[in-house]
């Protein structure tokens, strides 16, 4: 089954403004992000813009992209409203990659278009271990316990599962925490109705959108990435670990 891949290129970030036009190499950000999800088996790949001059940028080195709206308030409103213009039918599957992530593994892409065709649910994500006391403990590093399905049973900033006999000194030995990343793909029609239902107040409690659809019900399948995910870039410290990575 065809999937597209749709890819929200904001402008003005909160931590890094215009950080997808920033240089990394010859190239900005959001082109090794494009060849990066070019390079998968996508059928279509879509840059979501919110600025003329992203759009020009994107324009010049060849990429399809829609306008739209500067005031959504999360990438899977802005991406609704790409699949919304296309007239994307309510089975389409689309996959979410951020904008500023350039080191994304195009395998990693295509193992969530599997995972989420043959789980038969209408989202999915991914995971992956976590290794150290600091990152179980850190607020900004997501975690998600899972069930025996394979299902998200709930998305945190705490440190779930919490091991009473363990923390806040060490990992447990018998249950590992899973870091949750930060790409998703969605069946068109959860789009469409994740943008009707509204936030609720796990969502806003936690900030953590993905909270809405398990609020409303719906199953999540996360499995392990099938390669390491890169850091993003959020900090200019951030961009110069990618430009040693990529020897540019």
């Amino acid at each position: 089954m065809d999937f597209s891949v749709v890819i929200p290129a904001r402008l003005n970030s909160q931590r890094l403004p215009g950080k997808v036009l920033l240089p990394l190499g010859d190239k900005p950000v959001i082109q090794h992000v494009w060849e990066r999800a070019s390079a998968s088996h996508a059928a279509r790949v879509i840059i979501a813009v919110d600025d003329e001059k992203v759009a020009r940028t994107v324009a010049a080195f060849g990429a399809e992209y829609c306008m739209t709206s500067s005031d959504h308030p999360s990438g899977t409103d802005r991406l609704q409203e790409v699949v919304s213009q296309l007239g994307m039918a309510d089975d389409e599957l689309v996959i979410n990659v951020q904008g500023d992530e350039p080191l994304m593994p195009p395998a990693v892409i295509n193992q969530l278009a599997d995972n989420i065709i043959g789980s038969g649910v209408s989202m999915a994500t991914l995971y992956e271990p976590v290794t150290t006391i600091a990152d179980a403990l850190d607020p900004n590093i997501v975690k998600v316990v899972t069930d025996t399905d394979g299902r998200a049973v709930y998305f945190s900033r705490a440190p779930i599962p919490w091991s009473r006999d363990h923390f806040p000194d060490r990992l447990a030995d018998n249950i590992q925490l899973k870091r949750h990343l930060g790409i998703y793909a969605y069946r068109v029609d959860l789009l469409n109705q994740f943008v009707q239902w509204g936030s609720c107040v796990l969502e806003e409690t936690e900030k953590l959108e993905q909270l809405r659809v398990i609020w409303h019900g719906v199953s999540i399948h996360i499995d392990e990435a099938c390669e390491t995910i890169p850091p993003g870039i959020d900090t200019m410290a951030d961009l110069e670990k990618a430009r040693q990575i990529l020897g540019c």
